[in-house]
């Protein structure tokens, strides 16, 4: 994994230390991406050093400034920018893409700058971004420079970050009031899914005309090309045009013209480029009609009750790396009890949880966000435990599945397993616990459709997900409201 862990109070801290290891060191916030390239050593097989920024004060802002542009921190979580409201009525194709990155948990720790740092043209953020012309600020001890992202990437996973330099900024204009975007993407299923293709369409609207006309066009794709593309000709085909059904077509075919695809595990290189018709048709047609809000819910499920404005509370980390090798001890609260941990520095937090401290309710399964059942609440927020490192769990408080039962009685959604015949194999079991009781803090009375995007980042193989799914609507209908306190 990594020799030292740096948690960090300030930016200019983070600075010293980039200057200091160089390519030697990642900058974590998330963690989301740069644990697993630790885990398969792939990607980054130099890094020894990480630093941790989560804790740094004042990097998850999200600002609309006077001059019309949007400006994001470097601590942005993809959650936080799905439930914002001015990205929301700003910049919606961005809050489309933010809600369909990976799930809940991975949403609670994922940020947007990490997702353009990782730079696959896969990613889902980056496309929108492109499409709204977005730029990124990157410091280091020698100053400061502001990249458009159009030029920020080289190419697969490839960027213009310099190994002294750390990304502080994400900023673009604010969608215009005559301007409507939107964003697709299509996946092998509907949650935790890596693009197969996705498009933004951002289209300026000629007011006053009985049907959409449009007066300008952008259109970026992802997943089709090394790095995300524009489709010049099909957004120059469309200025002056009325979205009808001809000129729909006839631009989606321009924008499929555009792609330059591969063959690999989840499409053809000629599926991808119908996709890319299929996907940019669709779209236009949506904008054209007034429906581009799609399926993002007006109150999504972050899985994050209780906590201060979502990303997590800002505290200083305490745990720096010891002299001559000797690191202090991680000292945490898990299920209400203190523990001082030493040992576990180079450890993710699901290894500490149970090699550590004994508590094996919280299972390993992929062991790189996908199958939800390492989920546990750490300050308030569900997230997937094999992706966070150890030393972040200093001064912070976790809550496992051992901690749900208090004074001796099940917690409500126990009980309610027990009852709806929930509980198959088991090994899944702690995780989708885990994710049921954050949701019931937000939801105590839960929808269907709450419950379902609630368990998106956990899988059962069981298929057990009909009683789940029965155990958290009975849980809800019993009016229960469960704190981690």
């Amino acid at each position: 994994m990594w020799r030292n862990y740096h948690a960090v109070a300030s930016i200019e801290h983070a600075l010293q230390l980039l200057a200091q290891h160089g390519s030697r060191a990642g900058v974590i916030a998330g963690g989301t991406d740069i644990l697993i390239e630790l885990e398969r050593k792939k990607n980054r097989p130099d890094v020894d050093t990480l630093i941790d920024i989560s804790r740094v004060p004042g990097l998850d802002g999200i600002a609309l400034d006077v001059k019309g542009m949007l400006r994001l921190g470097p601590l942005v979580t993809h959650n936080r920018c799905a439930a914002s409201a001015v990205i929301r009525e700003q910049a919606l194709p961005l809050a489309r893409a933010c809600w369909e990155v990976g799930a809940p948990q991975i949403r609670n720790r994922g940020t947007v700058a990490g997702n353009l740092i990782t730079a696959s043209p896969a990613n889902d953020t980056i496309t929108p971004l492109m499409a709204m012309d977005a730029a990124v600020t990157l410091r280091s001890v020698d100053g400061e420079r502001v990249l458009p992202l159009s030029q920020f990437y080289r190419g697969v996973r490839s960027t213009d970050l310099r190994p002294n330099e750390l990304l502080t900024e994400i900023s673009f204009p604010a969608l215009q009031a005559d301007e409507r975007g939107m964003f697709i993407k299509l996946g092998l299923r509907r949650a935790q899914a890596i693009s197969v293709v996705n498009v933004a369409v951002i289209i300026g609207v000629v007011p006053g005309e009985p049907e959409a006309v449009c007066s300008r066009a952008r259109i970026a794709l992802g997943a089709v090309a090394p790095r995300i593309i524009r489709a010049t000709e099909a957004e120059q085909f469309l200025q002056g045009k009325p979205l009808r059904a001809g000129e729909v077509e006839r631009a989606a075919r321009l924008a499929a013209q555009a792609a330059r695809p591969i063959d690999d595990v989840r499409g053809s290189a000629g599926y991808r480029r119908e996709m890319v018709r299929v996907l940019t048709g669709r779209a236009l047609r949506a904008i054209g009609g007034g429906e581009n809000y799609g399926e993002l819910p007006d109150d999504p499920v972050l899985l994050c009750a209780d906590v201060a404005d979502h990303p997590g509370p800002l505290l200083y980390a305490a745990w720096t790396d010891g002299e001559n090798g000797s690191a202090a001890p991680i000292v945490t609260t898990v299920n209400g009890d203190t523990h001082s941990v030493r040992g576990a520095e180079r450890k993710s937090l699901l290894r500490m949880l149970r090699e550590d401290l004994g508590l094996i309710g919280t299972k390993e399964g992929c062991n790189e966000g996908e199958c939800g059942a390492c989920t546990v609440h750490l300050d308030g927020a569900a997230v997937m435990s094999c992706l966070v490192p150890a030393p972040r769990a200093h001064g912070a408080d976790i809550i496992t599945v051992e901690g749900l039962a208090r004074d001796g009685k099940l917690h409500p959604l126990q009980q309610a397993f027990v009852e709806a015949g929930a509980v198959q194999c088991g090994y899944c079991t702690p995780g989708l616990l885990m994710a049921g009781a954050k949701l019931l803090q937000e939801r105590p009375q839960p929808t269907l459709k709450e419950a379902q995007q609630a368990i998106t980042g956990n899988l059962c193989r069981c298929t057990g997900y009909y009683k789940v799914l029965d155990a958290l609507q009975q849980a809800g209908a019993r009016g229960s409201k469960v704190t981690d306190a």
